[in-house]
């Protein structure tokens, strides 16, 4: 039995194998994070001082305390005093710095932001603060899906709306969307609209090309036979491009919603900070860092599950692409039951008339 090569052009690894390249592509990050963190050898730049030793002992460095967080260079000028005064020396562990917390530290925070209070008045719980900017998100993906899906499209068909609008959207697409952000401020207020927009500007353009791209990839045979048939424009756009297209559409609103969460945190900052973004920004004064990475990693946690769940519709959704599933075989085997009830019960009412008689 030969085996097949780990690595081959346009080839999927087998089942197992896939399960076992996703579990390692979240371990290895996991693992050399972990690496960093516990193992004092790697990359511990700083020392975290225990015993400070005899603050009586004069010193460029005798402000050291217990808890302290010092370059090593410091930690050993410091023991260099102490032994000079004949003092013993300080004692103290490799540590990170502060900015680097270990992975325990951040689960701990993910778990306990959601359960711990704000530190201010009028400020958000984490789950509201996630809420808000999964809707900042939604309604500026939706606006612009709904502007820039139909446009795309006519782009991709129409020769002529492709020369009327692409190089127009072709420029702007290459203008950063926060540069926008004061304008936005200023014509939509300090609310949510100026982050919506930003969002909106964010995607838009860039959703006209893919999508108009996409629909260029259409088989001419198809508009051939269409048009052999006598179809018009209309019915050629409804009945053959766009039943042509929306696999391939869904998965680049899939690839763009995930474009529209990396101008996020750039959008809720704009005008009146709020959201998951403000609740980093609050933390990062704070100086607790755990609990901003315990939010970008439950940001990169929703867009993830999201994803997934975008997948697996896209699966059911489109079958004479990706084949069926295990829902359309357990809808199938639903509608073969009830059909099965039906004739049973359309036989019951001859049965019972030969009984009587």
């Amino acid at each position: 039995m030969t085996r097949r090569p780990w690595l081959r052009v346009r080839s999927e690894p087998s089942g197992r194998a896939r399960r076992a390249l996703t579990v390692l592509a979240f371990a290895l990050p996991l693992l050399t994070w972990s690496a960093i963190s516990y193992v004092p050898f790697l990359w511990h730049p700083l020392v975290l001082v225990e015993d400070p030793g005899d603050a009586s002992a004069p010193g460029d460095y005798a402000y050291l305390q217990a808890g302290q967080l010092v370059d090593e260079e410091v930690f050993e000028a410091r023991n260099g005093e102490l032994a000079a005064a004949g003092k013993p020396p300080a004692q103290g562990t490799p540590a990170n710095p502060i900015y680097l917390p270990p992975p325990h530290q951040v689960g701990a925070a993910l778990y306990t932001a959601f359960i711990t209070p704000p530190q201010r008045a009028g400020d958000h719980w984490l789950h509201e603060s996630l809420w808000h900017s999964a809707q900042i998100i939604f309604w500026g993906f939706f606006y612009s899906a709904l502007l820039g899906v139909p446009l795309g499209v006519l782009c991709g068909a129409f020769g002529m709306i492709s020369r009327l609008f692409e190089p127009f959207v072709d420029f702007i697409r290459y203008m950063p969307a926060p540069v926008f952000g004061a304008l936005a401020v200023a014509i939509l207020g300090l609310a949510d609209g100026p982050k919506i927009a930003i969002v909106f500007i964010g995607t838009f353009f860039q959703m006209v090309l893919v999508v108009a791209n996409t629909t260029r990839h259409v088989d001419d045979s198809l508009l051939e036979a269409g048009q052999t048939l006598g179809a018009g424009n209309r019915q050629l756009m409804l009945h053959v491009v766009v039943p042509s297209i929306l696999p391939n559409l869904f998965r680049d609103m899939r690839v763009l919603i995930g474009w529209a969460w990396t101008y996020l945190v750039v959008a809720e900052l704009i005008g009146e900070k709020s959201g998951i973004s403000a609740f980093i920004y609050q933390q990062q004064r704070y100086r607790n860092f755990e609990n901003v990475y315990a939010a970008i990693l439950l940001i990169g946690l929703v867009g993830l599950v999201t994803d997934q769940l975008l997948g697996r519709l896209e699966r059911v959704a489109f079958p004479w692409k990706y084949g069926p599933s295990r829902i359309h075989f357990w809808l199938a085997g639903l509608r073969l039951r009830r059909e099965a009830r039906q004739r049973a019960a359309e036989l019951v009412p001859p049965q019972r008339e030969a009984q009587r008689s």
